[in-house]
């Protein structure tokens, strides 16, 4: 599904992505983990097309989209959710997701008055809130969503657009507990259904999500493997724990 060779971004003299090599499989999950700093949120970008790589090769489904605009990748079939909760805090969650349906079908938002009543905007919208749990919040502002909501409602806006590669990063960045369990429950059935990415820090989603775990430290991938083998590798754990442990 995504081939990526020697993806590298420097920001002046800092290399955030060094020479990156991935694969990721159709139906797989991928865990991209790595302490602060590691690059992994500017690999997402790179990946998305938010962000222009300074060299190497992006391969989505067989075709070459290094060269190709976030708009671009989106209608490839690429989606992506932010570290921070990007949607429109004064629509509703309804409102939110159909405003993701009419820009991926290529409607006009000078039409928007109007396109809150098109049921071919709010029926699909409907769906993909059903879909991520928040059926009965439909009319609620997204300002006045809890803050998981919020983040359900961001992958329910990346689901409208029909996406064959979900880009997750840190979908449950800044939740609590009982809001980052229900998280994983339902990053677990979302991935029955779609090729995944994954960025996070919360090691016990990782490890319960993930079909395979790549290791980021300063930009470069230092392994890519099961969880199982992740969990037993040394200079992965020297990366987290320091020379001593």
């Amino acid at each position: 599904m995504l081939e990526v060779k020697g993806l590298t971004k420097t920001f002046g003299a800092l290399r955030a992505t060094d020479a990156v090599d991935l694969e990721v499989q159709e139906g797989e999950t991928l865990a991209v983990i790595g302490p602060n700093g590691a690059g992994k949120t500017t690999l997402i970008s790179q990946l998305a097309g938010n962000l222009r790589s300074d060299t190497g090769r992006i391969r989505f489904a067989g075709e070459d989209i290094t060269s190709l605009s976030a708009p671009q990748r989106s209608r490839k079939g690429l989606a992506r959710s932010f570290q921070i909760t990007s949607v429109y805090p004064e629509f509703t969650a309804l409102q939110n997701v159909a405003l993701a349906v009419q820009a991926h079908s290529g409607h006009s938002f000078r039409f928007w008055r109007e396109a809150r009543s098109d049921p071919a905007l709010i029926e699909p919208a409907r769906r993909m809130l059903d879909d991520v749990g928040l059926s009965e919040r439909t009319n609620v502002l997204a300002a006045n969503l809890a803050h998981g909501e919020q983040r359900q409602l961001e992958v329910a806006m990346a689901l409208a657009t029909r996406p064959r590669l979900l880009l997750l990063d840190e979908p449950m960045a800044g939740m609590g507990i009982e809001e980052s369990q229900r998280m994983i429950a339902f990053l677990a059935t979302l991935k029955r259904r779609h090729t995944i990415v994954l960025v996070e820090h919360d090691m016990d989603a990782v490890f319960r999500l993930a079909d395979r775990i790549a290791v980021l430290v300063y930009g470069r991938v230092i392994a890519t493997d099961s969880p199982e083998n992740i969990k037993m590798n040394e200079e992965v754990r020297r990366a987290y724990l320091g020379e001593d442990a």
